[in-house]
């Protein structure tokens, strides 16, 4: 189960390693926003070098640039020799980039020697209206490498031309709120994971924390994280408690062979057999032996 998926930039060898020695889940090298232009060859190496040398015991993707800068394509023959676990898209602006992405790690796994298909993409999906508003993406786009959808609002922010993606009270804009939606209904009608957004205030646990919950509650299994201090608070928040494993196991059990029953004076029915599924999954509790 991955909980956390921390952002570490792709020209800081140490940071990288500290990254994969943290408590995060998932490590996503960056080639793109925390590179500068002047750095972004160089970011390639160091990446290689930092993978290629580091005992690996977690998922690591790593962000390539957009397709709108011509760099995708090097970034890729670069760093698939370390054989990541994935790949982030940024500006993915719809199905027809993640067919592209897919044909050019077909080429890359063929060259290094990599299992056809092993290689996942995520996507950053809402970085812009057009990637916002062609969110109804068909299950089949990507194939089986499709495994998560992000959305962010400070790209999108400025795409929209917004005076801000928060509100006095520090929650996001309507405007934000949709492609948040939006991006919720697209990876669970792909079967992928829905990672919610980075909270940029490292210093505002607090902050965090609440939109942790928030997250979780509308139906994100995973939060991005931009600082090592943020990955306690996500992972914790973000694990099943003692009460929802024992509800989850309580209301297999007794849908295990009828359609509808009762747990603590109300009825239960095959709905919330799937919550409760879903429950188990993300506790890598395995539904046959609740």
């Amino acid at each position: 189960m991955i909980r956390s998926l921390l952002f570490v930039p792709g020209d800081k060898e140490k940071l990288i390693h500290k990254a994969l020695a943290s408590a995060s889940d998932a490590v996503i090298v960056d080639l793109e926003d925390a590179v500068g232009p002047e750095f972004k060859l160089a970011a390639r190496d160091v990446t290689l070098e930092a993978l290629t040398s580091a005992g690996r015991t977690k998922p690591v993707f790593v962000r390539l640039n957009a397709f709108d800068t011509g760099m995708t394509a090097g970034d890729l023959a670069a760093i698939m020799p370390a054989r990541p676990f994935g790949v982030m898209l940024p500006k993915c602006s719809g199905p027809a980039d993640l067919e592209r992405l897919a044909h050019y790690l077909d080429m890359a796994e063929a060259i290094n020697g990599i299992r056809p298909g092993a290689t996942r993409i995520v996507t950053v999906a809402t970085e812009t209206a057009t990637a916002t508003l062609n969110l109804a993406i068909p299950a089949g786009h990507g194939g089986s490498r499709l495994w998560g959808l992000l959305w962010g609002a400070e790209d999108l922010a400025a795409d929209l031309g917004l005076g801000s993606n928060r509100d006095e009270q520090g929650r996001y804009t309507d405007p934000c709120r949709h492609a948040r939606t939006q991006c919720l209904y697209a990876a669970n009608a792909a079967k992928a994971v829905a990672i919610d957004a980075v909270y940029v205030d490292f210093k505002d646990p607090e902050g965090l924390e609440r939109e942790c919950r928030e997250g979780l509650r509308d139906g994100f299994t995973a939060k991005a994280a931009i600082h090592p201090s943020q990955v306690e608070i996500i992972n914790r928040i973000m694990t099943p408690t003692a009460d929802e494993l024992e509800w989850a196991r309580q209301v297999c059990g007794l849908l295990a062979e009828t359609g509808v029953a009762q747990l603590n004076g109300k009825m239960i029915d095959i709905a919330h057999k799937r919550l409760a599924e879903r429950i188990l999954k993300r506790a890598g509790a395995a539904v046959g032996a609740a």
